[in-house]
């Protein structure tokens, strides 16, 4: 995971962060990338977050902006960087009759870099894009099951989330209980498998920061994460279950989630238990 709190939702200044939170992001449409020019003064260059509008795109159209040994900066891109408990993508780079491996995605300095080996394709060249797509709408699965739980623990139980991760298939998820049982557990399961079935459409928009923040509940965390100064926040809707800021990918509707099993609970302190959920 990367060092920013999703940074690539950012559109006004950097901020630091923690990877291990959440499904919740910071909104935006473009990374900035600063090159140094002579006598110091600087370009800013943006890279297009291909994600933010269509997660089913697997493949797409790059050139290389920035290329070295620590990795690959592209003028647009659909491979997430990790961010928001979502881990980044994977795939392929490819040129003429060369293929690259993408063996991780990050953000630095607002920049999204590609992991492409020691001998990158270089600054100039025009490359094809191709996710791993079976691992990547694997995580949009969990990523989509995690907001069904949540929006349906918050519905029911007012209970805010104090952390989360996932994996491919699988997640973890922290919320504010103070008691929790069996009993309770498979309750809330079934209230989730309900919430998959009624095939509810998910929405992604991008809102002015003043419009977004006026929309109760939007945050539910335990602490409101949003940077300072952000103009536009994204925002992922459940039609009639949740609303919520987030930076990462989802589905179109919730039938594709499949079915969600709470595989364990276990505390992790007086008031904050965890839910462990596998797809299948």
């Amino acid at each position: 995971m990367h060092t920013c709190p999703d940074e690539s939702l950012l559109r006004g200044g950097n901020q630091g962060g923690t990877a291990d939170l959440p499904p919740l992001g910071w909104a935006g449409d473009f990374c900035l990338m600063r090159r140094a020019r002579p006598g110091g003064a600087s370009e800013a260059r943006m890279t297009e977050l291909i994600y933010h509008t269509d997660s089913y795109l697997r493949e797409f159209e790059a050139q290389v902006l920035e290329s070295g040994p620590a990795g690959v900066v592209l003028d647009r891109t659909a491979f997430y960087p990790g961010g928001g408990g979502q881990p980044c993508d994977l795939g392929y780079l490819e040129a003429a009759d060369r293929t690259w491996p993408v063996s991780g995605v990050r953000k630095e300095n607002a920049v999204v870099v590609h992991s492409c080996g020691d001998n990158p394709p270089a600054a100039g060249v025009r490359v094809r894009g191709r996710l791993d797509w079976d691992r990547r709408y694997a995580l949009m699965r969990v990523h989509t099951a995690l907001h069904v739980l949540c929006g349906v623990i918050w519905r029911d139980y007012a209970a805010h989330v104090t952390g989360g991760h996932m994996d491919v298939l699988r997640a973890r998820m922290d919320f504010e209980f103070e008691n929790m049982h069996q009993d309770l557990v498979r309750e809330i399961e079934a209230r989730a498998n309900r919430e998959v079935e009624t095939a509810r459409e998910v929405r992604v928009r991008l809102l002015p920061r003043e419009e977004a923040l006026a929309i109760p509940d939007l945050i539910r965390t335990k602490i409101n994460l949003l940077p300072e100064g952000l103009r536009e926040i994204r925002v992922v809707e459940i039609v009639g279950l949740d609303l919520q800021a987030d930076g990462g990918t989802h589905l179109a509707n919730t039938r594709e989630v499949g079915v969600i099993r709470i595989a364990d609970y276990k505390s992790k302190g007086r008031i904050n238990k965890r839910l462990e959920i596998v797809l299948q």
